[in-house]
């Protein structure tokens, strides 16, 4: 399977969902390749068009999904064929995920959150998928390559030989530790994940489905962290809609 590739505001992805997400895993597994799965927000689409270092990691990435209703609803705007089932957030996707790991075998390692909430979030899934093998270790790390601490989680990761790493650490502190060591991860999928396991873990309250389904799941996710999200959520969307804007009319321009 070879999605095509859409360029829109400057970035490139693809109409994937949770299912045809999951069979990728799946062959990446059985072919024993490694492989990025990103994806893109409207804060990453803002770091991507700022920093030249998430160019690059998106530049490696094998595929690439959509996280967020705006980006589906802004693309259907632009003409693009995006329903509600491209839009795949890891608070939905996790569950599907990570039933699809307790059922094929596939080892998960874990890195990211403060200390102690990875694990947390660890013994829950557990105890939901008897059987599902994940190890974790927290992402409060020195992230140089060459640190000691760095080395050592590069080394658990080694000998553990996961089939899914996934890297919760935050825009854009995952998609540069995953470009950075890339060479040195042992692992079929890498999946840098954010908050992911915090909400399975209760350390981040999810926000209701039914808010993601109509594209205002942001909402609630600033109400409940307002200092960490209000630039994200407040001032970042203008930049997004400065972008639009100049697609549309070249869009129309084209076609007059």
């Amino acid at each position: 399977m070879n999605p095509s590739f859409y360029n829109f505001l400057g970035i490139h992805f693809q109409a994937l969902t949770i299912t045809k997400l999951n069979l990728l895993i799946g062959a990446t597994v059985e072919q024993k390749q490694k492989w990025i799965i990103a994806h893109h927000n409207l804060h990453s689409l803002y770091l991507y068009h700022h920093q030249p270092k998430m160019q690059d990691f998106y530049a490696k990435a094998d595929y690439i999904h959509i996280d967020g209703m705006a980006l589906v609803l802004l693309g259907q705007r632009l003409g693009l064929p995006l329903q509600r089932e491209h839009r795949i957030t890891y608070a939905d996707w996790i569950w599907p995920l990570i039933t699809d790991a307790s059922q094929q075998g596939w080892r998960i390692f874990y890195l990211g959150s403060k200390p102690g909430v990875a694990e947390t979030g660890a013994t829950i899934l557990r105890n939901k998928f008897p059987g599902l093998e994940i190890m974790t270790t927290h992402g409060y790390i020195d992230p140089s390559p060459d640190s000691q601490e760095n080395q050592e989680v590069l080394a658990k990761i080694k000998a553990y030989q996961p089939h899914i790493l996934m890297v919760g650490m935050g825009m854009p502190r995952q998609e540069n530790w995953i470009l950075d060591n890339l060479e040195q991860i042992s692992a079929n999928v890498i999946l840098p994940c954010g908050a992911c396991i915090d909400y399975v873990a209760g350390a981040i309250p999810t926000p209701p489905r039914w808010m993601g389904r109509l594209g205002v799941e942001w909402l609630y996710r600033l109400l409940s962290e307002p200092r960490r999200l209000w630039k994200r959520y407040l001032l970042e969307p203008w930049f997004i809609l400065k972008l639009f804007l100049q697609e549309m009319l070249i869009k129309q321009f084209k076609t007059n």
